[in-house]
């Protein structure tokens, strides 16, 4: 249980990022939307070659002992698909979408986990799609206010990626790859279909 939590603390730390580039604005720190996709890009490689250090050369991180689950031993971690996914969303998209998508992974998923009454459901029940929905809608409403379809599509896509499990064999796509890319993809298509009424 405590490792559980302390999981859910590094995964809601990742709002660090998204706080970082708010308060860089608005204290004129000249942090770029520019300069932020270098940053989280670089994170993100550094992510990949701490993980590839760890499968193929057999490198142990004792942080790695306290924060990853037994399953991810063999397989590439989910702390690697938390920072590509971030990257992803931001460097395609605006800051606009890229921000609220990435707190609903950073936010939306630990509390979604601590709803969950079962993660090992193929479909997660009812009150955690619905809570994962309206969190996701509240992260979203500030930043994409203009376009309410994309608030609720945005939500859609990350309640979608948290929500249902895609299993193929052995293989289970990870969330914390889905979540922001799949609010990114929604929130986008929303917005270039325009208003709905």
């Amino acid at each position: 249980m405590a490792d559980e939590l302390k999981r859910r603390l590094v995964h809601a730390s990742g709002s660090g990022l998204v706080a970082l580039y708010l308060l860089a604005g608005v204290l004129s720190l000249g942090l770029t939307w520019q300069r932020f996709q270098w940053l989280v890009g670089l994170l993100a490689a550094g992510a990949v070659g701490l993980e590839v250090l760890r499968l193929l050369f057999g490198i142990e991180w004792w942080l790695f002992d306290k924060l990853t689950r037994e399953y991810e031993a063999e397989t590439v971690a989910g702390y690697v698909w938390y920072m590509v996914s971030m990257a992803v969303v931001v460097l395609v998209f605006s800051a606009n979408i890229a921000l609220p998508a990435m707190l609903m992974l950073s936010l939306g998923d630990p509390i979604s986990g601590i709803i969950s009454a079962d993660s090992l459901q193929r479909v997660k029940d009812r009150r955690t799609l619905v809570g994962m929905f309206v969190l996701c809608a509240a992260i979203a409403t500030p930043f994409l206010y203009e376009y309410p379809l994309a608030v609720l599509a945005a939500a859609f896509g990350a309640t979608v990626a948290d929500g249902v499990t895609v299993k193929r064999g052995d293989f289970v796509l990870d969330d914390n790859l889905t979540i922001p890319i799949y609010a990114g993809v929604a929130a986008w298509i929303a917005i270039q279909i325009g208003p709905f009424w």
